[in-house]
Protein backbone atom coordinates (compact mmCIF):
# COMPACT_ATOMS: atom_id res chain seq x y z
CA UNK A 1 0.00 0.00 0.00
CA UNK A 2 1.47 3.42 -1.01
CA UNK A 3 1.75 6.10 2.04
CA UNK A 4 -1.80 7.64 2.42
CA UNK A 5 -0.32 9.42 5.80
CA UNK A 6 2.41 12.48 5.02
CA UNK A 7 4.12 13.82 8.26
CA UNK A 8 4.72 17.31 7.66
CA UNK A 9 7.75 19.31 9.90
CA UNK A 10 6.84 22.69 9.81
CA UNK A 11 8.51 25.64 11.14
CA UNK A 12 7.63 29.35 12.49
CA UNK A 13 7.98 30.39 9.07
CA UNK A 14 5.07 28.62 8.19
CA UNK A 15 3.85 27.43 4.64
CA UNK A 16 6.43 29.75 2.65
CA UNK A 17 9.04 27.85 4.95
CA UNK A 18 8.54 24.25 3.16
CA UNK A 19 9.99 22.34 0.77
CA UNK A 20 7.87 21.22 -2.86
CA UNK A 21 7.06 18.18 -1.72
CA UNK A 22 5.32 19.31 1.50
CA UNK A 23 3.60 21.53 -0.09
CA UNK A 24 2.06 19.44 -2.39
CA UNK A 25 1.32 17.02 0.20
CA UNK A 26 -0.93 19.46 2.00
CA UNK A 27 -2.55 20.98 -1.32
CA UNK A 28 -3.76 17.41 -2.15
CA UNK A 29 -4.68 16.35 1.74
CA UNK A 30 -8.32 15.96 2.23
CA UNK A 31 -7.97 16.34 6.24
CA UNK A 32 -4.98 18.16 7.68
CA UNK A 33 -4.27 17.48 11.58
CA UNK A 34 -2.12 18.79 14.09
CA UNK A 35 -1.84 21.71 17.20
CA UNK A 36 -3.88 24.55 16.57
CA UNK A 37 -0.47 26.62 16.67
CA UNK A 38 0.63 24.67 13.45
CA UNK A 39 -2.89 24.71 11.75
CA UNK A 40 -3.12 28.62 11.88
CA UNK A 41 0.14 28.72 10.00
CA UNK A 42 -1.65 27.49 7.13
CA UNK A 43 -2.80 29.54 3.93
CA UNK A 44 -6.25 30.04 2.97
CA UNK A 45 -5.12 27.90 -0.20
CA UNK A 46 -5.28 24.81 1.98
CA UNK A 47 -8.75 23.02 0.94
CA UNK A 48 -8.19 20.33 3.28
CA UNK A 49 -10.69 20.26 6.48
CA UNK A 50 -8.43 21.18 9.67
CA UNK A 51 -8.68 19.32 12.66
CA UNK A 52 -7.03 19.95 15.77
CA UNK A 53 -5.43 17.08 17.92
CA UNK A 54 -7.86 16.06 20.67
CA UNK A 55 -7.93 16.38 24.41
CA UNK A 56 -6.32 13.99 26.29
CA UNK A 57 -4.04 13.43 23.35
CA UNK A 58 -4.59 10.87 21.17
CA UNK A 59 -3.42 9.39 17.76
CA UNK A 60 -6.89 7.58 17.36
CA UNK A 61 -8.20 10.84 14.66
CA UNK A 62 -5.62 9.57 12.77
CA UNK A 63 -5.93 5.94 12.66
CA UNK A 64 -9.42 6.15 11.80
CA UNK A 65 -8.40 8.10 8.78
CA UNK A 66 -6.84 5.15 7.06
CA UNK A 67 -6.87 5.24 2.83
CA UNK A 68 -7.38 8.58 2.73
CA UNK A 69 -5.10 11.37 2.03
CA UNK A 70 -4.00 12.73 5.21
CA UNK A 71 -1.90 15.56 6.26
CA UNK A 72 -0.25 15.46 10.05
CA UNK A 73 1.78 18.62 10.77
CA UNK A 74 4.72 18.45 13.52
CA UNK A 75 6.47 20.67 14.54
CA UNK A 76 10.22 21.02 12.99
CA UNK A 77 11.61 17.45 12.88
CA UNK A 78 8.98 15.21 13.53
CA UNK A 79 10.73 12.01 14.19
CA UNK A 80 12.90 14.15 16.99
CA UNK A 81 10.42 14.41 20.26
CA UNK A 82 7.74 14.60 18.19
CA UNK A 83 4.17 12.78 16.78
CA UNK A 84 6.48 11.05 13.60
CA UNK A 85 7.60 8.84 16.16
CA UNK A 86 4.85 8.01 17.86
CA UNK A 87 2.47 7.41 14.63
CA UNK A 88 5.46 5.45 13.83
CA UNK A 89 4.56 3.01 16.28
CA UNK A 90 1.04 1.96 14.94
CA UNK A 91 1.15 3.21 11.44
CA UNK A 92 3.15 0.51 9.04
CA UNK A 93 6.34 2.29 7.79
CA UNK A 94 5.28 1.88 4.01
CA UNK A 95 1.96 3.86 4.64
CA UNK A 96 3.83 6.79 5.94
CA UNK A 97 5.88 9.31 4.45
CA UNK A 98 7.84 11.94 7.21
CA UNK A 99 9.18 15.06 5.77
CA UNK A 100 11.32 16.96 7.75
CA UNK A 101 12.31 20.76 8.33
CA UNK A 102 15.10 21.80 10.92
CA UNK A 103 14.51 21.10 14.26
CA UNK A 104 14.48 23.63 16.83
CA UNK A 105 18.14 21.60 18.34
CA UNK A 106 19.41 21.89 14.52
CA UNK A 107 18.43 25.69 14.74
CA UNK A 108 19.75 26.89 18.05
CA UNK A 109 22.82 24.81 17.49
CA UNK A 110 23.45 27.04 13.96
CA UNK A 111 22.47 30.36 15.96
CA UNK A 112 25.15 29.38 18.90
CA UNK A 113 27.52 27.97 16.57
CA UNK A 114 27.62 24.77 18.56
CA UNK A 115 28.48 21.62 17.23
CA UNK A 116 25.41 19.85 17.27
CA UNK A 117 26.96 16.22 17.40
CA UNK A 118 28.88 17.37 20.81
CA UNK A 119 25.89 18.36 22.64
CA UNK A 120 23.42 16.40 24.66
CA UNK A 121 19.62 17.14 23.46
CA UNK A 122 16.72 16.63 26.09
CA UNK A 123 13.48 17.66 26.14
CA UNK A 124 10.97 18.33 29.30
CA UNK A 125 7.62 18.31 27.66
CA UNK A 126 5.50 16.23 29.19
CA UNK A 127 8.88 15.31 31.23
CA UNK A 128 9.98 16.20 34.78
CA UNK A 129 13.01 18.98 34.91
CA UNK A 130 14.67 16.44 37.33
CA UNK A 131 15.77 14.45 34.26
CA UNK A 132 18.29 17.27 33.76
CA UNK A 133 20.27 15.82 36.78
CA UNK A 134 21.99 13.02 35.67
CA UNK A 135 23.65 15.37 32.93
CA UNK A 136 25.02 18.20 34.81
CA UNK A 137 29.11 18.46 34.59
CA UNK A 138 31.13 21.27 33.97
CA UNK A 139 31.87 22.09 30.51
CA UNK A 140 28.85 20.04 29.07
CA UNK A 141 26.47 22.35 26.66
CA UNK A 142 22.43 21.48 26.97
CA UNK A 143 19.61 22.26 24.56
CA UNK A 144 16.38 21.44 26.08
CA UNK A 145 13.18 21.57 24.42
CA UNK A 146 10.86 23.54 26.96
CA UNK A 147 7.30 22.83 27.98
CA UNK A 148 5.80 26.37 28.14
CA UNK A 149 6.74 29.82 29.09
CA UNK A 150 7.55 28.40 32.68
CA UNK A 151 10.01 26.11 32.42
CA UNK A 152 13.35 28.30 32.25
CA UNK A 153 12.83 29.54 35.40
CA UNK A 154 12.03 25.68 36.71
CA UNK A 155 15.81 24.88 34.96
CA UNK A 156 17.60 28.23 36.32
CA UNK A 157 16.34 26.80 39.75
CA UNK A 158 17.35 23.30 39.51
CA UNK A 159 20.88 24.85 38.11
CA UNK A 160 20.72 26.73 41.73
CA UNK A 161 19.93 23.89 44.02
CA UNK A 162 22.52 21.64 42.08
CA UNK A 163 25.42 24.24 42.67
CA UNK A 164 25.74 25.12 38.67
CA UNK A 165 24.45 28.27 39.48
CA UNK A 166 27.10 29.96 37.10
CA UNK A 167 25.78 28.04 34.41
CA UNK A 168 24.89 30.27 30.95
CA UNK A 169 21.10 30.29 29.91
CA UNK A 170 20.46 30.99 26.25
CA UNK A 171 16.80 31.10 25.65
CA UNK A 172 15.81 31.02 22.25
CA UNK A 173 12.20 31.56 21.43
CA UNK A 174 10.22 31.03 17.90
CA UNK A 175 13.32 29.66 16.38
CA UNK A 176 13.09 30.19 12.79
CA UNK A 177 10.35 32.73 12.64
CA UNK A 178 9.60 36.62 12.42
CA UNK A 179 9.25 36.97 16.22
CA UNK A 180 12.50 34.68 17.29
CA UNK A 181 14.25 36.67 20.26
CA UNK A 182 16.74 35.33 22.50
CA UNK A 183 17.20 36.35 26.42
CA UNK A 184 20.80 35.04 28.08
CA UNK A 185 21.79 35.43 31.61
CA UNK A 186 22.89 32.52 34.08
CA UNK A 187 21.21 30.78 36.53
CA UNK A 188 22.08 32.18 39.68
CA UNK A 189 21.07 35.79 38.01
CA UNK A 190 17.72 34.90 35.91
CA UNK A 191 15.01 37.57 37.08
CA UNK A 192 12.37 35.17 35.15
CA UNK A 193 11.15 37.70 32.56
CA UNK A 194 8.35 36.52 30.48
CA UNK A 195 9.02 34.21 28.31
CA UNK A 196 6.89 33.12 25.31
CA UNK A 197 5.33 29.18 25.62
CA UNK A 198 7.42 28.56 22.16
CA UNK A 199 10.87 27.86 23.26
CA UNK A 200 14.49 26.33 23.73
CA UNK A 201 17.03 26.38 26.33
CA UNK A 202 20.61 26.21 25.82
CA UNK A 203 22.60 25.67 28.69
CA UNK A 204 26.71 25.71 28.99
CA UNK A 205 26.98 24.13 32.22
CA UNK A 206 29.41 25.82 34.74
CA UNK A 207 29.77 24.57 37.98
CA UNK A 208 30.50 26.45 41.01
CA UNK A 209 32.94 25.54 44.27
CA UNK A 210 30.51 23.40 46.07
CA UNK A 211 28.81 21.64 43.15
CA UNK A 212 29.08 17.63 43.47
CA UNK A 213 29.00 16.24 39.92
CA UNK A 214 28.20 12.67 39.82
CA UNK A 215 29.60 10.03 37.32
CA UNK A 216 27.72 7.88 35.34
CA UNK A 217 30.15 5.07 36.49
CA UNK A 218 28.36 2.42 38.49
CA UNK A 219 29.30 2.94 42.24
CA UNK A 220 28.04 6.40 43.67
CA UNK A 221 29.43 7.71 46.71
CA UNK A 222 26.49 6.39 49.53
CA UNK A 223 25.91 9.94 50.48
CA UNK A 224 24.63 10.75 47.24
CA UNK A 225 21.45 8.90 48.18
CA UNK A 226 19.03 9.04 50.85
CA UNK A 227 18.38 6.12 52.94
CA UNK A 228 17.21 4.58 55.88
CA UNK A 229 20.27 1.95 55.77
CA UNK A 230 18.57 -0.45 53.78
CA UNK A 231 21.40 1.18 51.16
CA UNK A 232 23.56 -1.61 49.01
CA UNK A 233 26.81 0.11 49.91
CA UNK A 234 28.96 1.80 47.37
CA UNK A 235 31.53 -0.89 46.23
CA UNK A 236 28.97 -4.04 46.45
CA UNK A 237 27.06 -2.03 44.24
CA UNK A 238 29.77 -1.10 41.75
CA UNK A 239 30.38 -5.25 42.38
CA UNK A 240 26.36 -6.09 41.46
CA UNK A 241 26.28 -3.40 38.91
CA UNK A 242 29.30 -5.02 36.79
CA UNK A 243 27.49 -8.42 36.84
CA UNK A 244 23.89 -7.15 36.24
CA UNK A 245 25.62 -5.83 32.54
CA UNK A 246 23.45 -2.92 31.87
CA UNK A 247 22.67 -2.35 28.06
CA UNK A 248 21.08 0.29 26.15
CA UNK A 249 16.94 -0.69 26.03
CA UNK A 250 17.14 -2.72 28.58
CA UNK A 251 15.11 -3.45 31.30
CA UNK A 252 15.76 -4.34 35.06
CA UNK A 253 13.63 -5.71 38.12
CA UNK A 254 14.68 -3.82 41.64
CA UNK A 255 13.20 -6.34 43.87
CA UNK A 256 13.05 -5.40 47.03
CA UNK A 257 14.46 -2.20 46.10
CA UNK A 258 15.43 -0.31 49.60
CA UNK A 259 16.55 3.36 48.21
CA UNK A 260 16.09 2.12 44.91
CA UNK A 261 19.79 2.64 44.26
CA UNK A 262 20.42 0.02 42.08
CA UNK A 263 17.30 0.42 39.60
CA UNK A 264 19.00 4.17 39.35
CA UNK A 265 22.03 3.35 38.61
CA UNK A 266 21.28 0.70 36.23
CA UNK A 267 18.96 3.49 34.39
CA UNK A 268 22.07 6.34 34.94
CA UNK A 269 23.89 3.98 32.52
CA UNK A 270 22.15 4.71 29.46
CA UNK A 271 19.48 7.30 28.79
CA UNK A 272 17.20 4.46 27.26
CA UNK A 273 17.81 1.96 29.83
CA UNK A 274 14.49 1.31 32.01
CA UNK A 275 13.73 -0.13 35.63
CA UNK A 276 11.02 -1.21 38.05
CA UNK A 277 11.96 -0.32 42.02
CA UNK A 278 9.21 -3.01 43.65
CA UNK A 279 9.09 -1.86 47.70
CA UNK A 280 6.26 -2.58 50.13
CA UNK A 281 7.70 -0.03 52.55
CA UNK A 282 5.82 3.41 52.09
CA UNK A 283 9.13 5.37 54.02
CA UNK A 284 11.50 3.44 51.61
CA UNK A 285 9.02 4.30 48.89
CA UNK A 286 9.22 8.29 49.56
CA UNK A 287 13.01 7.84 49.85
CA UNK A 288 13.39 6.02 46.24
CA UNK A 289 10.82 8.85 44.68
CA UNK A 290 13.31 11.33 45.88
CA UNK A 291 16.55 9.84 44.95
CA UNK A 292 15.08 9.05 41.23
CA UNK A 293 14.78 12.91 40.95
CA UNK A 294 17.84 13.96 42.52
CA UNK A 295 19.77 11.61 40.41
CA UNK A 296 18.07 12.56 37.23
CA UNK A 297 16.32 9.37 36.62
CA UNK A 298 12.63 10.62 37.33
CA UNK A 299 11.38 7.84 34.87
CA UNK A 300 12.15 5.06 37.27
CA UNK A 301 9.28 3.17 37.79
CA UNK A 302 8.02 2.61 41.41
CA UNK A 303 6.05 -0.48 41.40
CA UNK A 304 4.56 0.03 45.92
CA UNK A 305 3.80 -3.59 47.09
CA UNK A 306 5.48 -7.06 48.55
CA UNK A 307 7.32 -10.06 45.74
CA UNK A 308 6.14 -12.40 44.83
CA UNK A 309 2.62 -10.74 44.45
CA UNK A 310 3.92 -7.37 43.38
CA UNK A 311 5.71 -9.11 40.45
CA UNK A 312 2.57 -10.44 38.95
CA UNK A 313 1.68 -9.33 35.67
CA UNK A 314 4.83 -6.56 35.15
CA UNK A 315 6.66 -6.38 32.09
CA UNK A 316 9.14 -9.07 31.55
CA UNK A 317 13.08 -8.10 32.48
CA UNK A 318 15.89 -8.81 31.14
CA UNK A 319 17.96 -8.15 34.11
CA UNK A 320 16.75 -8.73 37.89
CA UNK A 321 18.75 -8.10 41.06
CA UNK A 322 17.36 -9.47 44.29
CA UNK A 323 18.49 -7.62 47.05
CA UNK A 324 15.54 -7.77 49.59
CA UNK A 325 13.36 -10.27 50.76
CA UNK A 326 15.22 -13.18 48.49
CA UNK A 327 14.11 -15.87 51.52
CA UNK A 328 10.22 -15.04 51.06
CA UNK A 329 8.92 -18.20 49.31
CA UNK A 330 8.50 -18.01 45.77
CA UNK A 331 10.67 -14.53 45.29
CA UNK A 332 13.43 -16.46 43.16
CA UNK A 333 10.98 -19.06 41.40
CA UNK A 334 9.04 -16.17 40.05
CA UNK A 335 12.00 -14.27 38.89
CA UNK A 336 13.71 -17.00 37.78
CA UNK A 337 10.69 -17.97 35.61
CA UNK A 338 10.14 -14.51 34.45
CA UNK A 339 13.32 -13.58 33.55
CA UNK A 340 13.67 -13.48 29.51
CA UNK A 341 16.03 -15.92 27.91
CA UNK A 342 19.78 -14.72 28.37
CA UNK A 343 18.68 -12.68 30.95
CA UNK A 344 21.21 -11.73 33.97
CA UNK A 345 19.72 -12.31 37.58
CA UNK A 346 22.08 -10.92 40.39
CA UNK A 347 20.97 -11.93 43.95
CA UNK A 348 22.51 -10.55 47.32
CA UNK A 349 22.74 -12.06 50.81
CA UNK A 350 23.96 -11.33 54.09
CA UNK A 351 22.11 -13.63 56.61
CA UNK A 352 22.90 -17.03 57.03
CA UNK A 353 19.50 -18.45 55.78
CA UNK A 354 19.98 -16.31 52.44
CA UNK A 355 23.02 -17.37 51.71
CA UNK A 356 22.27 -21.14 52.32
CA UNK A 357 19.01 -20.12 49.89
CA UNK A 358 21.41 -18.77 47.32
CA UNK A 359 23.63 -22.20 47.75
CA UNK A 360 20.80 -24.48 47.47
CA UNK A 361 19.44 -22.91 44.47
CA UNK A 362 23.13 -22.73 43.07
CA UNK A 363 22.85 -26.55 43.20
CA UNK A 364 19.80 -26.82 41.42
CA UNK A 365 19.98 -24.21 38.68
CA UNK A 366 23.69 -23.55 38.36
CA UNK A 367 25.18 -20.05 38.86
CA UNK A 368 28.23 -18.48 40.12
CA UNK A 369 28.41 -18.32 43.58
CA UNK A 370 31.28 -14.66 45.18
CA UNK A 371 31.35 -14.28 48.73
CA UNK A 372 32.25 -10.22 48.74
CA UNK A 373 34.85 -8.98 52.01
CA UNK A 374 35.35 -4.95 52.23
CA UNK A 375 37.27 -3.50 54.90
CA UNK A 376 37.88 0.15 55.42
CA UNK A 377 40.63 2.06 57.72
CA UNK A 378 38.88 3.50 60.71
CA UNK A 379 39.93 5.30 64.01
CA UNK A 380 41.32 3.24 66.82
CA UNK A 381 42.77 5.36 69.51
CA UNK A 382 45.18 7.30 68.16
CA UNK A 383 45.94 4.60 65.60
CA UNK A 384 43.97 3.06 62.66
CA UNK A 385 42.42 -0.43 62.02
CA UNK A 386 40.34 -2.24 59.82
CA UNK A 387 37.12 -2.35 60.23
CA UNK A 388 34.94 -5.22 57.98
CA UNK A 389 31.62 -5.01 56.86
CA UNK A 390 29.67 -7.50 57.06
CA UNK A 391 30.49 -10.14 54.33
CA UNK A 392 28.05 -10.02 51.28
CA UNK A 393 27.48 -14.03 48.81
CA UNK A 394 26.90 -12.64 45.66
CA UNK A 395 24.66 -15.25 43.36
CA UNK A 396 25.12 -14.88 39.57
CA UNK A 397 23.28 -16.48 37.04
CA UNK A 398 22.66 -16.03 33.77
CA UNK A 399 19.13 -17.81 31.84
CA UNK A 400 19.68 -20.07 29.24
CA UNK A 401 18.03 -19.77 25.95
CA UNK A 402 15.98 -23.32 26.12
CA UNK A 403 14.71 -22.29 29.39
Amino acid sequence: MSPWLTVVGIGEDGFSGLGKNARRALLGATRVVGGQRQLDLLPACIRAERQAWPSPFSLAPVQTLRGEPVCVLASGDPMLFGVGASLARVVPHEEMLVLPSPSSFSLAAARLGWALQDVVTLSVVARPVAALNAHLHSGVRLLVLSNDGSSPASVAALLRERGFGPSRLCVLEHLGGPAERRIEASAEDWNDPTIAALNLIAIECIASPHAQPLSRVGGLPDSAFKHDGQLTKRDVRAITLARLAPLPGQLLWDVGAGSGSIGIEWMRTYPSCRALAIEADSGRQQLIEHNRDALGVPGLQLIRGKAPQALAGLERPDAIFIGGGVTREGVLDTCWQQLKPGGRLVANAVTLQSETLLMSWRERHGGELTRIHIAQAQPLGDFDTWRQALPITLLEMTKPFDA
